[in-house]
């Protein structure tokens, strides 16, 4: 997809099954993830198979967030199969002052909602 930006979303199921709890659904963070100012693209990613999407979208880098169980080496090569040429990367833990995590967001969330009832 050439120089573009396209973000996959977990649906619903990947996310229970990997054993993550969500706030918003699939749709909802779909919305929200398009939204995001360097995101060109956001797409959900298909039921069971992931390398489905990833030869519907045919990408140069496919990047793991610090907490994904994926073996880097393991995708590179069914890419290869698939005849695609993909770069691995996996990314480090987002920090900030205030936040580390989605799940501290998820508990400061949680906290003004409930400090709102």
């Amino acid at each position: 997809m050439g120089d573009s930006l396209v973000v996959v979303v977990a649906r619903d199921s990947t996310a229970k099954k990997r054993g993550k709890t969500t706030i918003f659904n699939e749709n909802m963070r779909l919305k929200l993830v398009s939204e995001l100012k360097p995101v060109d693209e956001a797409v959900l990613g298909h039921h069971g198979d992931m390398f489905q999407t990833v030869a519907e979208i045919k990408p140069d880098i496919i990047t793991l967030g610090h907490d994904q169980n994926f073996d880097p080496q393991y995708i590179k090569q069914r890419c290869l199969e698939m005849g695609l040429n993909v770069k691995v990367e996996r990314i480090s833990k987002y920090t900030s002052e205030q936040f580390e995590s989605s799940s501290e967001v998820r508990k400061k969330l949680l906290e003004i909602i409930e400090g709102s009832l």
